[in-house]
């Protein structure tokens, strides 16, 4: 049974393939476009379609559109309600979405519009999560917070045996992502794109406006939430885009994170009574992204466990909408494999694409320790190496890579990658160390909690240690991710520390490096000491060179 999952409807258009019950590709469209996020999160762009990416997930599997026995969309047009208040844009949305199999149709020649079904925003996302976890062992309970999908911006339920069991969905217009959206776009930055920084700048903030915000954003006890009326600038004043951030905005963003966090667990701690106490808590959506929301729900809720999704934004629903329809088609769906599901090249590839480019190269007997000798020099690595991750986050693939021991490290990364300086950088830990480091949810392979930085090591790694105390942890393990794992393992053998800064392999505004070519004019243009893509280095003139080590 072949299924391929599209998400297009509001903003990170993305594809994926499920084979036979297997996620075998997904990727988002802007790894291909180049433009982030693929498209701004209006009516006006939902025709468009993850064109490039769907057709690269076909073309992995060798498969053509009409071989597809479904194509599963992420939303479902016949749940809007007409004329929501607040978007009077909503009917060209709606209308697009009706006319999508016919889009596709014509995007993927071959394709009959029949096979294209509907998939419910949130079952979607939900589905993400509750089908694509690794945990098999009895019903789970899942919790869906977005900005909005159809007409709800929230769903609470339980998968019991690969069957989702919805128990509650919040109605719009009560919304808590779009409450962080709003934030966003106070404090003078692009909502449904820099909501992260949001919650960076939160921590260095005191939540003093906490009391109104708990009178205005209520858990009701039963499931849902209500979101009042804001006036933010009763709270702060409005920032401009680009304008100096103060105390203030910092004090807000304090404010809403933790009144945030309260109600999220407040949730969480309803479905599982809902749900009849299971182990486990999966989690998708936007506002599932929020790592440190996501720790505290693992700390003081009631789960043994909590799962998220790594692509757990709206890209994820392209993942979920094609698993969902899969056990719907009467397959046993496997649990993903990992986040990195996009695109690879060969050996042989690379070196084509460095012979073009006429840059110096070599072939070092271990590219991971090349890197590890490099960093251990206080050199800055550009790490090119599988294919490429789905989701927003780095994990070892296409990641930039420096020492956690210098403390000037923050600056620097943050001025090659052209981003704030109070934007903190994460730590990736050899997995079988991780809890002598770190305080928190173990393993954490997608880099979605933050973990508490035990006092022994803050002075020892303070690159990655943010003001808080807390780091945005990744753990390695060698047998998933063996390159990476050696790399570590070497680092540590020349410096005490089994810790490597590591960070999206992008500038500030772009998508991240994707393809050969993009690594090397990333390489070209920042101040990069080593490219390690595949098995092959290339070292920068005039820089450190890691065979000089004794």
């Amino acid at each position: 049974m072949r299924v391929l999952g599209i998400n297009a409807i509001f903003h990170d258009p993305a594809a994926a393939l499920v084979v036979d019950g297997q996620v075998v590709a997904a990727a988002e469209e802007e790894r291909f476009s180049r433009r982030k996020h693929g498209k701004r999160p209006v009516p006006f762009s939902a025709w468009e379609l993850p064109e490039l990416s769907a057709a690269w997930c076909l073309a992995s599997a060798r498969l053509e559109p009409g071989d597809l026995d479904a194509v599963a969309y992420s939303f479902d047009p016949a749940l809007c309600e007409p004329e929501r208040d607040g978007d009077p844009w909503d009917w060209l949305r709606q209308r697009y979405a009706e006319r999508a199999p016919h889009f596709l149709a014509t995007a993927l020649p071959g394709l009959d519009p029949g096979a294209v079904r509907f998939v419910p925003h949130h079952v979607a996302h939900a589905a993400s999560a509750g089908l694509a976890m690794p945990y098999r062992d009895g019903d789970s309970a899942v919790l869906v917070l977005d900005g909005r999908g159809e007409s709800a911006s929230h769903l609470a339920g339980a998968y019991r045996d690969g069957v989702l069991e919805p128990l509650y969905s919040q109605a719009l217009p009560h919304s808590l992502g779009l409450l962080y959206e709003d934030l966003t776009r106070h404090l003078g930055f692009m909502h449904s794109s820099d909501e992260y920084k949001v919650m960076a700048l939160a921590s260095y903030g005191a939540p003093k406006h906490l009391g109104a915000l708990r009178e205005l954003v209520r858990s009701t006890g039963e499931g849902g939430f209500t979101v009042e009326r804001i006036d933010w600038d009763a709270l702060a004043k409005a920032r401009p885009a680009h304008a100096e951030l103060t105390e203030e905005h910092a004090d807000l963003a304090a404010s809403v994170q933790v009144r945030l966090e309260e109600v999220m667990l407040d949730l969480a701690r309803w479905v599982y009574q809902a749900a009849g106490g299971p182990r486990t808590l999966a989690m998708a959506g936007g506002v599932a992204l929020n790592c440190v929301a996501n720790a505290r729900i693992d700390a003081e809720g009631p789960f043994d466990r909590v799962w998220v999704q790594p692509a757990a934004g709206d890209a994820g629903t392209a993942l979920g909408a094609a698993l969902h329809v899969a056990r719907e088609l009467g397959e046993r769906t496997a649990p993903v494999p990992g986040a990195d599901l996009g695109r690879g090249w060969s050996d042989d590839e690379i070196e084509a694409e460095l012979r073009r480019a006429a840059l110096p190269y070599t072939r070092p007997p271990s590219i991971a320790a090349e890197a590890a000798r490099v960093l251990a020099n206080n050199g800055i690595v550009a790490w090119y190496q599988g294919r490429s991750e789905y989701g927003p986050r780095a994990l070892g693939h296409r990641s930039l890579l420096a020492h956690p021991g210098d403390r000037d490290t923050t600056a620097r990364m943050n001025d090659v990658k052209g981003r704030e300086q109070f934007r903190p950088i994460a730590p990736m830990v050899r997995s079988e160390r991780a809890a002598e480091i770190f305080e928190g949810n173990l393993p954490s392979p997608y880099m979605l909690f933050v973990h508490r930085v035990k006092p022994a090591w803050r002075e020892r790694i303070p690159a990655v240690v943010h003001v808080d105390g807390t780091a945005r942890v990744q753990t390695v393990d060698r047998q998933n991710e063996p390159l990476v794992a050696e790399m570590l393992a070497e680092f540590d053998r020349l410096t005490g520390l089994p810790v490597v800064v590591n960070t999206s392999l992008n500038t500030a505004g772009r998508p991240m490096v994707d393809t050969p070519r993009e690594a090397m004019e990333l390489f070209g243009s920042a101040p990069v000491d080593l490219l390690a893509m595949g098995p092959f280095a290339v070292h920068r003139v005039g820089a450190f060179h890691a065979g000089a080590l004794p």
